[in-house]
């Protein structure tokens, strides 16, 4: 491994799987060995025979057993001259002169380090799962108005769900007219952007604790530092106050309540997807077809953010049921006593349980489904936990590098035996 002249970061393969590795920086005094940055996140390479090496045309590449290479600094053609991983956890490739040819810090993953940005180009993606490299569906970045976003960007929907989507950006104390798209924090723990965003750690001040900020793998931006004597990461800031409130955590029609935590649930008459993976959400136990007859299921202060078909205020609860009850594409509605607001659902995503009492959603089901009661829905209790293993891979990955090399013995044998004899 290479190691930082202070030995805070080493860089080298990382373990992230059976007989699966990718070329990383991690923290040495993490007793975890957390990574801060990976090349190859999407593309592990073998256990047998995968090399990292600096070649002579100036470009840092990363080969697979096979000779394939997996990932590259494309900087062929310049005069790179070596690689080296610095104190701040960079690792750069330089020419003899020590001018900074490529770096880590310009292809984030999942985490910043003190002094590195995201950008108008850089962004962070997070990991899929816990303990997972793969590139998950969350991500930190600069839209288009110049604000720092996050945001779920699934494989059916995408939305914004901090700062709160409801507000503009200057109740959320942001400015749109600097497009500089420019946002790092410094050794202190301040975090400061060009989109006037600012926040610091609970124990800023000190520039001797080692400090990430990592987009997780449930879709929160978190602020942690080490405690180096113990090798122990705590949080010092968090964006999303309420995990729930994070969009896509329990996929189409799951419902995210709070029970000693985060806790996903389908209502009755749904069934998880995947029960070891809830960002697959619930599918239906029933079929909702046009024309059928069809009632409506109460559920208190339950809601399922975004996808309103036509948003209404100041109406009567029947106007509200008949505006979902005519439209074959109103899949439920919210409505609001006291203010009479209604919202049809199109879709049903991000669904939570709420703090308003007065906030109710009626799921649309037909009068012919069984077991399914029509004034009241309950969730199963069906809990958000994972099953969590070592991934593994192919029998023929996992011997493709022996049969290689067998055959290249065969191969250099049957060689030599034609030398001698000749």
């Amino acid at each position: 491994v290479l190691v930082s002249p202070s030995g805070n970061f080493s860089c080298g393969f990382y373990k992230v799987a059976t007989n699966a590795y990718t070329f990383a920086v991690w923290f040495t005094a993490s007793a975890d060995a957390t990574v801060a940055w990976t090349a190859n996140r999407d593309s592990p390479v073998n256990g047998v025979g995968s090399r990292a090496e600096l070649r002579r045309d100036g470009s840092l590449v990363l080969q697979d057993y096979d000779g394939r290479v997996v990932w590259s600094t494309n900087t062929s053609g310049t005069p790179a001259d070596r690689a080296q991983l610095l104190d701040t956890g960079n690792l750069v490739v330089s020419d003899a002169a020590g001018n900074r040819l490529w770096q880590s810090f310009d292809w984030p993953t999942d985490t910043l380090l003190a002094g590195q940005p995201v950008t108008r180009y850089k962004q962070l993606v997070s990991a899929s799962a816990r303990g997972l490299p793969y590139s998950g569906y969350y991500k930190f970045y600069f839209d288009s108005s110049n604000i720092l976003n996050l945001m779920y960007d699934g494989p059916e929907i995408s939305s914004n769900y901090w700062p709160s989507p409801f507000n503009k950006w200057w109740d959320n104390n942001r400015t749109a007219y600097n497009s500089s798209r420019y946002g790092s924090f410094d050794r202190r723990g301040v975090f400061t952007a060009s989109d006037q965003l600012q926040f610091k750690a609970s124990d800023m001040g000190d520039e001797g604790v080692m400090r990430r900020l990592t987009l997780d793998y449930d879709g929160n931006l978190r602020l942690y530092s080490l405690d180096a004597a113990a090798g122990r990461w705590h949080v010092t800031w968090v964006a999303v106050q309420r995990q729930c409130d994070v969009h896509g955590l329990c996929g189409r029609y799951g419902i995210c309540t709070y029970s000693q935590g985060p806790t996903c649930s389908c209502p009755d008459g749904y069934v998880p997807h995947d029960a070891s993976d809830w960002s697959k959400g619930c599918r239906r136990t029933f079929d909702v077809r046009c024309g059928e007859d069809v009632a409506f299921a109460e559920m208190r202060h339950t809601d399922y953010w975004g996808f309103d078909l036509n948003y209404t205020a100041g109406i009567s609860f029947d106007t509200c049921r008949r505006l979902c009850l005519v439209d074959c594409r109103c899949e439920a509605f919210g409505y609001r006593q006291g203010t009479g607001e209604c919202y049809p659902k199109i879709s049903l995503w991000n669904g939570r349980v709420m703090s308003i009492p007065y906030q109710t959603l009626y799921l649309k089901f037909p009068t012919g489904a069984k077991n399914l009661h029509p004034s009241l829905l309950h969730f199963d209790g069906h809990t958000c936990t994972m099953d969590e293993r070592d991934a593994t891979v192919s029998s023929s990955y996992l011997h493709g590098r022996r049969n290689t090399i067998n055959f290249i013995y065969f191969y250099s044998f049957l060689a030599v035996v034609f030398v001698v004899e000749a």
